[in-house]
């Protein structure tokens, strides 16, 4: 049996709206559904505007363009994330300041971002990690506080909601990734949100070259982060699924929660806090058994044909990041669940038999 770490699974319109735009021959980024997929996701989560994009990585970059910050600024941010949260500040001359996560939530928390705000932070970059939300109401406030800028990422919790409120409803701007492992995919893309008119203008020009009204005249450097036609059709088909797939990823979570419960070698996922519950973007696992190599258990786990991922290598510790003189000792939990953590295959296409074998493997590693 070979069980990927993730895989998509396809039950709606994605094959009738792509052969729509061949029909029609829009298959660039010209078309109905770039659209169509950017009203939806607006309208979803409650925001006034949307931007698509060609990646999750390109629309933390665009976010980040549009923004007030500059050369010289600080950012606090979480340092238990992905490069891309902080290779786009750093290219600006922005400095990150890194905060550790909680061990259980894997989020940061609004004490240690008042601990850390200086004459220099002006901005937050929130990031809501595998599958549980960042506590939001305490660090608006301190946000509104300090008069900082609130940049969310919501690529991970994707339809999930903090209390009521949708993440990607949150801050300045927020975004989202739509790569093949999310809660919906189109393939590879991504989405910039927000309520305020210019931003929204700054938002489409850098995506588009900063093309004028005049073609070929430009008035700043930009990318070519524009979303094709297709790759829309595929998100809406997506989008009309949600909730099927996000009902998916939480029975995956559930389902393994119970297949594990009884043993005592691994830290579980939490199930809720007083503000949201889980919705198993991925399903991590921490050691809790010293005696247990985490290289040897993986390979044990490929060996059986069961995919896996480590968990985020720490901010403060990427080699790329000493290059441009970023430093910030501590920060221990971060490496903590980087040296025991891990997760296990949670795609939409899983079964419960696939589910049961992975689990089965884990046991008789570890018994």
């Amino acid at each position: 049996m070979k069980i990927p770490v993730n895989n998509i699974s396809f039950f709606g319109n994605e094959k009738k709206y792509i052969n729509d735009c061949i029909d029609k021959s829009w298959v660039g980024s010209d078309g109905d559904y770039v659209e169509l997929l950017e009203k939806g996701v607006a309208s979803l989560v409650g925001r006034k505007y949307a931007v698509s994009c060609s990646n999750g990585s390109a629309a933390l970059d665009m976010a980040i363009h549009s923004s007030t910050l500059k050369e010289g600024d600080e950012v606090l941010m979480p340092n238990f994330t992905i490069i891309s949260c902080a290779q786009y500040f750093i290219l600006r001359g922005i400095k990150p300041i890194f905060l550790d996560c909680d061990p259980r939530t894997f989020n940061i928390k609004t004490d240690d971002i008042r601990k850390k705000i200086t004459k220099k932070t002006k901005a937050i970059l929130v990031v809501h990690i595998y599958g549980l939300t960042v506590d939001m109401d305490p660090l608006m406030e301190l946000a509104n506080e300090f008069s900082l800028e609130v940049i969310e990422d919501a690529a991970e919790v994707f339809g999930h909601k903090y209390k009521t409120k949708y993440c990607g409803s949150f801050g300045n701007q927020s975004t989202f990734s739509f790569f093949p492992n999310k809660h919906i995919t189109t393939g590879e893309g991504g989405m910039v949100l927000t309520d305020d008119i210019k931003t929204y203008e700054k938002l489409k020009k850098y995506r588009n070259l900063y093309f004028s009204e005049e073609r070929f005249i430009h008035e700043n450097f930009g990318h070519n982060y524009r979303m094709t036609n297709i790759q829309a059709a595929i998100g809406l088909a997506q989008l009309e699924c949600l909730d099927k797939n996000l009902e998916k990823k939480i029975n995956i979570g559930t389902t393994y929660n119970k297949l594990l419960e009884s043993s005592s070698s691994f830290i579980l996922p939490i199930e809720e806090t007083s503000y949201c519950k889980n919705i198993y973007w991925v399903y991590p696992i921490v050691l809790n058994n010293p005696k247990i190599n985490k290289k040897d258990l993986l390979n044990y786990l490929a060996s059986k044909g069961i995919g896996t991922r480590p968990l985020f290598y720490p901010m403060n510790l990427q080699p790329v990041l000493k290059k441009y003189g970023i430093n910030q000792d501590g920060l221990e939990v971060s490496k903590s669940l980087y040296d025991r953590g891990f997760y296990i295959p949670s795609g939409l296409s899983l079964s419960y038999e696939e589910q049961k074998y992975v689990v089965d493997s884990l046991l008789a590693y570890t018994q």
